[in-house]
């Protein structure tokens, strides 16, 4: 069983985010919505361990009550 990793992990983050960001390029609000619901779900199925999902979901919903807040 693998551990969630919480600290940066990314080879060359700037790299990945402005490719993150081009992929949206020209997308609609729901496109784009659409879009990041498919990566999610195809990296979950990458990842395929459901205690390192669970963990992940909990993380993110931490994160969001704690910037809502």
């Amino acid at each position: 069983m693998a551990e969630l990793i919480l600290t940066p992990n990314i080879e060359q983050p700037d790299d990945f985010y402005a490719e993150l960001i081009a992929a949206h390029d020209g997308l609609t609000k729901a496109e784009s919505d659409a879009l990041n619901a498919r990566l999610i779900l195809i990296l979950a199925n990458h990842i395929g361990d459901r205690v390192v999902l669970a963990d992940a979901l909990a993380a993110a919903e931490a994160e969001q009550r704690e910037t809502s807040a």
